[in-house]
């Protein structure tokens, strides 16, 4: 795949709030897929993957003409009741067709998923009729094709199953092993490497002081990285010095086709990384109008994109999920989503300002979406607590109890 352009992230002069909306629209504009593909991938291999071309039926499915349910094959339709029709020897079953012509007039046992004979095109279910020795009775019209499968019905031959840029999931698995598509064309899973920054920050584990606090981001992006199905590369966690980020970021670049970042991205005395990024690459920091999160690095590094994400934990969940998740995708040979929003009626209160969207970490219960009690990025319990973000535009706006409200629970973006 061809890398990204070093300036592909550039705002245009004279932008510093970026709405969310321009800002998913703009980014998405500017990327592409970035890895190679695997061709003919057997499909043991293949859940969780992204379809690198698209696929068609090499045959129909069904492949014939078969029975929906246990009973009886004839030629339909059926208008005159009640009537009996001879019955012939023998049946059709699953695995066992019945090979030879049923005369006209004449019906013939038959079994679910059985093949519908030569000489039939109905059947009517064994409840629904009466065999009195060799003699079916029925007592009901019955139109012709009724209870069978249509051979085609569901797949054509040579019909497009699958588009390229689909992930593959157990039930598209399915519909292709249903036509004997044995391999695919799939894209190289996503590298993506994490990357936590910080001297107050520490790997759990380690010995820490009051002035301290344990790593939550790269645990937590980690996971996220692992459970979206691509590539996780460990960066580690570097101190607030130049050389290490340049370090840790050069090593990304080698092993990683994109970098997230959690941490120094604003432009304090010791945010290193927008620093380094604007040494020995490109970067736009783009100040998103959205809360929690804010501060949002889209960066070149060494032919590298670099997504820095802020460095409290509640802002760097919401800001991987609405940017990165998307982003991932797209980058990985899929689809750009837009996570699927629901409109349930609050059950709390808010007063939002004019100016930016914001995200409340929520989660529904009988019928009604609560609010996490506290905003603050750092209130991580709240992470766990919630299900899900409402989303509210940048707006003003009152809400209480009974509101509508859009809730977009964590399962949209890929969870």
């Amino acid at each position: 795949m061809n890398p990204l352009r070093n300036d592909c992230f550039a705002l245009p002069p004279g932008v510093n709030w970026t709405p969310v909306n321009e800002a998913l629209k703009r980014l998405r504009s500017r990327l592409h897929p970035v890895v190679g593909v695997d061709h003919a991938v057997p499909l043991s291999q293949v859940n969780g993957r992204i379809l690198a071309s698209d696929v068609y039926a090499p045959r129909a499915h069904p492949p014939s003409s078969n029975s929906a349910v246990d009973g009886y094959a004839f030629a339909g339709p059926l208008t005159e009741v009640p009537c009996a029709l001879p019955l012939i020897d023998g049946r059709s079953a699953a695995g066992e067709p019945y090979k030879e012509h049923v005369p006209e007039g004449h019906a013939i046992r038959i079994l679910t998923g059985a093949v519908i004979p030569a000489g039939t095109d109905t059947v009517v279910l064994e409840e629904d009729c009466e065999v009195v020795g060799d003699q079916l009775h029925l007592n009901g019209t019955l139109k012709a094709g009724a209870n069978l499968r249509k051979a085609g019905e569901d797949i054509k031959a040579q019909d497009r199953i699958l588009t390229a840029g689909t992930r593959l999931t157990p039930t598209q698995i399915s519909v292709l092993a249903s036509v004997g598509v044995e391999s695919a064309e799939v894209y190289q899973r996503l590298r993506v490497g994490v990357l936590s920054t910080g001297d107050e920050v520490k790997p759990v584990g380690s010995a820490v002081t009051d002035w301290q606090i344990y790593d939550a981001n790269r645990p937590m992006l980690s996971a996220l990285v692992a459970q979206l199905g691509y590539q996780l590369v460990d960066l580690g966690h570097v101190l607030d010095r130049a050389e290490d980020v340049k370090a840790a970021l050069e090593r990304g670049a080698e092993q990683c086709d994109l970098i997230l970042t959690s941490g120094g991205i604003s432009a304090g005395d010791e945010d290193h990384v927008s620093k380094t990024l604007k040494a020995h690459g490109e970067i736009s920091n783009w100040r998103i109008a959205i809360k929690p999160g804010r501060p949002l690095a889209l960066a070149m590094f060494q032919g590298t994109p670099v997504v820095g994400l802020p460095g409290n934990p509640v802002a760097a969940w919401v800001c991987a999920l609405c940017f990165g998740t998307p982003a991932m995708a797209l980058l990985a040979g899929g689809e750009w989503f837009e996570p699927q929003g629901y409109i349930v009626p609050a059950n709390f209160y808010k007063n939002k300002k004019p100016g930016r969207n914001e995200m409340l970490r929520a989660r529904v219960r009988n019928g009604q979406v609560e609010a996490f009690g506290s905003e603050g990025s750092g209130r991580v319990t709240g992470l766990a607590w919630s299900d899900g973000l409402v989303d509210l535009d940048d707006s003003a706006q009152q809400i209480e109890p009974g509101t509508p409200v859009r809730f977009i629970p964590y399962a949209s973006f890929g969870l």
